[in-house]
């Protein structure tokens, strides 16, 4: 298959503009979202065998794009291109997600979005180098025991990330470092160091992974913002 380079270089430029700011809660211009569109099914249309038929379309799930799908084009093909093609989705995109979550679980919206923030970039089809998975990057034991059963579904992955870090408030009785901590360096860590209080995490920070304590930092700052 050859597709020429200038038509995936149009196509990243366009998919930047209309996506490219995850904290936005704008709409992308109609302008841009069309010539999105148009080139994506451009460049979909290759990958699909000459001949077959063009009528089948998947609209759901795609942020309101529609893309063209061969008679035998998989289901595992689809969501690849799916997740190539979205990217980062927009936050406002997920906030019943997270309010209906966080008041099931009793964590406050603002602290479950900025972890969405600090983990995924609200991007549902996330991986990390770890394994991680989805929008709060779940680890595939962790997801499984939060009766996650597809790590890229948002809303069960929104609702295992909660339950997960609402057990972990639980666990530090509401010290929300603490429990940010053991989110991102796991709660194993954290209580082999004797850390139970934000006043033990702030004397014991610097024996933390530097990744952590930035992690702690940038996600309590992130709340300030969504509250």
């Amino acid at each position: 298959m050859s597709i020429d380079p200038r038509l995936i270089t149009q196509l990243l430029r366009l998919q930047f503009q209309t996506s490219s700011d995850p904290l936005s809660l704008r709409n992308p211009s109609t302008d841009s979202a069309g010539d999105f569109s148009a080139l994506l099914e451009s460049l979909i249309g290759k990958t699909v065998a000459e001949g077959t038929a063009a009528g089948n379309r998947a609209a759901s799930g795609l942020g309101g794009y529609s893309l063209p799908v061969s008679a035998y084009t998989s289901n595992a093909a689809l969501q690849s291109m799916q997740r190539s093609a979205l990217g980062p989705a927009r936050p406002s995109l997920y906030d019943p997600l997270v309010e209906e979550a966080s008041d099931r679980h009793n964590v406050e919206a603002s602290l479950v979005k900025a972890v969405i923030h600090s983990e995924s970039s609200f991007n549902p089809y996330a991986v990390s180098s770890s394994g991680a998975k989805g929008l709060m990057q779940l680890m595939d034991g962790t997801g499984e025991g939060m009766g996650v059963t597809d790590p890229f579904d948002p809303a069960q992955n929104i609702e295992g990330g909660t339950r997960y870090l609402a057990g972990l408030l639980r666990k530090y009785n509401g010290n929300e470092g603490v429990a940010l901590a053991a989110y991102n360096a796991g709660p194993g860590r954290v209580d082999r160091l004797g850390i139970r209080t934000d006043a033990d995490l702030k004397e014991k920070l610097h024996l933390l992974p530097l990744e952590t304590r930035q992690y702690v930092d940038k996600v309590l700052s992130r709340k300030q913002q969504y509250g």
